[in-house]
């Protein structure tokens, strides 16, 4: 890979662990919800011009849009709000990975060899040890929120994997126009101080669902779309594990997480059983 593709990367995995940041800094004043209807009322306004109808693919897009914008980004910055840390839910949401490996297996009738579903096995007892930290054990909650977005997310990931000819700004586009309307009718049935939020926020309170809308999606996604185009997944992948580890250290180092064994254990459990299952094993080299 060019010393400007890594970089690339290196840029990618910066904007996403630092939206856990910026979502964690948002929903400590917004209402979670209501957040997140302003980060994709923000992504919508920015890519109104590839909001098209697309013939033949639009139940498709509407159903991706519906579970990644309204029901995985819902839940992820619920769960963000319930959370007593960061790193916990950062390493908790890789489990999409191990989640859409177990439904490619369903749906699609992938075989699942012994080694990735050793890692799969190693994610989920990851997740299970740090369920056992206690600012994880007195915040259970956040954890089965976050569980129950990285299965959305896989669910997604299948159907996204069955979308093709779509780019990923038109389907951003149409995430942000189904989120928007259903997240803010959430927010009105089913939380409170919506307006004494908007009133009392400040720039840099609008600035966290503006940074989630534009580093996260435009331009963490925008990369990573943009190097699909020149390398192969098994590459790309695997190199996006360094997301929830930046995450993890600017948890401690900008908002306090305190690492405590189960944690630590807990997720290297996790991201070894991730890259286990994401990365291809070594193929033999003919005698």
């Amino acid at each position: 890979m060019k010393p400007g593709d890594l970089a690339l990367v290196l840029l990618a995995n910066a904007a996403w662990s630092l939206n856990f940041l910026a979502g964690k800094a948002g929903v400590e004043h917004f209402p979670p919800l209501l957040f997140t209807a302003l980060r994709f009322a923000i992504l919508l306004f920015v890519l109104l011009p590839w909001l098209r109808w697309l013939p033949g693919k639009m139940r498709q897009v509407l159903e991706i849009s519906f579970l990644l914008g309204v029901l995985h980004f819902g839940m992820i910055f619920v769960g963000l709000k319930a959370s007593g840390d960061i790193a916990s839910v950062a390493i908790a949401s890789q489990l999409y990975v191990p989640f859409s490996a177990l439904l490619a297996v369903i749906w699609l009738g992938e075989r699942l060899d012994h080694r990735r579903g050793a890692g799969i096995a190693a994610a989920f007892a990851g997740v299970l040890v740090i369920g056992f930290d206690p600012t994880v054990l007195a915040h259970l909650d956040a954890l089965a929120w976050i569980a129950s977005a990285a299965l959305v997310m896989a669910v997604a990931t299948i159907l996204m994997r069955r979308l093709v000819g779509v780019s990923v700004f038109a389907l951003q586009a149409w995430i942000g126009a189904v989120a928007t309307p259903c997240l803010l009718i959430l927010s009105l049935l089913l939380e409170q101080g919506q307006m004494a939020a908007l009133h009392s926020a400040s720039w840099l309170n609008f600035a966290t669902p503006f940074y989630s809308a534009i580093g996260a999606s435009l331009v963490g996604h925008g990369i990573v779309y943009h190097l699909l185009t020149r390398y192969p997944v098994s590459l790309i992948t695997p190199l996006l594990l360094l997301a929830p580890v930046l995450a993890v250290i600017f948890g401690v180092l900008l908002w306090g997480d305190v690492l405590t064994w189960k944690l630590i254990l807990g997720g290297v459990m996790t991201l070894v059983g991730i890259a286990v299952i994401t990365v291809p094993p070594p193929r033999a080299v003919p005698g």
